[in-house]
């Protein structure tokens, strides 16, 4: 008998009358403003406008989804064009199905496009939201758990997750929550892209490059436990092989772009403010306090100076008595 273990939802979507509310869909709209909040707060402070990050997110979300279903319908094609499927269900989206790999590719064409409509480097707008999208997939992981799906092998451990869902294949019991590993390893990636961001000034797209070879590490182990049904090459799962070829592509543009471009940009959108000293959401907050102190300033000038006229009207009516 399990003594701990961390329950499954008995059913991943609420309905508020006609309204389904998907666990899975609401994990992914979290992530989203998340992504955009910090992304926005990390932009401002970079020297960038209010605003921007949500304007280009809007260019790029769709297209991240897009690319998303795309990879993971092409890569699990069988589970809809095979015989007893039905080729409409690779459409539905809000049951599940979205792979990494696609959205961040195609997400990134996206942002591209938004970009280059405001006259914006790309890899400047990518290193600001970068800890913000590895937030967004620590959210986005819990639909995982909503649906029951992605999980590991079978283990007895404490923290394992109760699968009690029998469809499409699936066999009840205790099983490696790899949603819930991945999920903590977003996390800390997110961590460390603004930490590594602060130390090093990191610009010209390596923040952006740090996110995506720390994110390949973790997604390397968590992939090599899950059991669901996927391709294999030579042994490794197809996931596993992206995740290493990609890994390696990051880690070369980390080195050759910092020898190329080292430091920040020095303007990343025309006719902006200047970054920061910190150039992170910590920037954010000393400049309020700096506009602040100004306006103390300037408040205390202004007092002074009427106190002065007052004295010197004074001194004149009284000459003239």
């Amino acid at each position: 008998m399990e003594l701990a273990y961390i329950p499954s939802p008995s059913r991943g979507v609420l309905h508020l009358g006609p309204v389904p509310l998907r666990g899975y869909a609401f994990c992914i709209i979290i992530g989203v403003f998340l992504a955009v909040w910090l992304g926005n707060r990390r932009w401002i402070a970079r020297g960038g406008r209010a605003g921007t990050v949500a304007d280009i997110a809007v260019w790029a979300v769709p297209f991240g989804l897009i690319g998303g279903r795309l990879y993971h319908v092409i890569t699990d094609y069988e589970l809809y064009f095979s015989e007893g499927r039905d080729w409409v269900d690779a459409f539905k989206i809000w049951e599940g199905g979205l792979g990494i790999w696609g959205a961040i590719a195609l997400g990134a064409v996206g942002a591209w496009i938004g970009c280059r409509r405001r006259g914006i480097p790309l890899p400047a707008y990518a290193d600001a939201v970068a800890p913000g999208i590895a937030l967004a997939q620590a959210v986005g992981r819990w639909g995982n758990w909503f649906n029951q799906e992605l999980y590991g092998r079978e283990t007895d451990l404490p923290w394992a997750l109760h699968i009690t869902s029998s469809t499409d294949g699936r066999v009840p019991g205790y099983y490696h929550p790899t949603f819930l590993y991945e999920s903590l390893w977003c996390i800390g990636v997110a961590l460390l892209v603004i930490w590594a961001d602060r130390r090093f000034k990191l610009g010209h797209g390596r923040a952006f490059a740090l996110y995506v070879a720390a994110y390949c590490a973790g997604r390397f182990w968590t992939e090599y436990l899950r059991v669901d049904d996927a391709h294999h090459v030579l042994g490794l799962r197809l996931n596993n092989w992206t995740a290493l070829l990609v890994f390696l592509l990051a880690v070369l543009y980390i080195v050759v772009s910092a020898k190329k471009r080292p430091g920040r940009e020095p303007v990343v959108e025309p006719g902006a403010q200047p970054a920061s000293p910190e150039g992170d959401a910590e920037g954010v907050e000393q400049d309020d306090a700096s506009e602040a102190e100004e306006k103390d300033k300037a408040d205390t000038s202004e007092a002074e100076a009427e106190v002065k006229a007052d004295a010197e009207a004074e001194s004149e009516s009284a000459k003239k008595a």
